[in-house]
């Protein structure tokens, strides 16, 4: 699989999608929904859900995708485990407010860049669930 890690990041940055949309509809052809629907699906989830600054948007748009490619409950969840355990050895969190450094703590890591980092660490599990 071609990385699509930079077209997502790049939903992002050019401010047309969340967190959350920019995975979504960047792997939408593995859910099994049109691109208009999936984008609907991350709506709420803005600004770590509900802009309560709570799990990254990247994190959970992956998720989604996850779950919907893979229709398993158990592949699901364990590939969720592997995905945040290697987003917060990356970035050092996996919360949108600990991430943007919500309340004058220092950044860790810009939001297309969690994107992109969401993005590599669910195409790999796209590669493992193929096999």
């Amino acid at each position: 699989m071609e990385s699509r890690k930079k077209i997502a990041a790049e939903k992002k940055r050019c401010g047309s999608h969340n967190c959350t949309q920019a995975v979504l509809c960047t792997y939408c052809d593995y859910t099994g929904l049109d691109e208009e629907t999936i984008k609907h699906v991350g709506n709420g989830f803005a600004a770590g859900m509900g802009n309560m600054e709570g799990t990254c948007g990247a994190i959970i748009g992956a998720g989604v995708v996850l779950g919907l490619s893979t229709k398993d409950k158990a592949k699901s969840v364990r590939g969720m485990r592997q995905l945040m355990e290697k987003f917060q050895q990356r970035n050092g969190a996996t919360q949108c407010k600990l991430l943007k450094g919500v309340n004058g703590g220092q950044t860790l890591r810009e939001c297309p860049l969690c994107v992109e980092d969401a993005s590599e660490f669910l195409e790999e599990l796209l590669e493992q669930n193929k096999q």
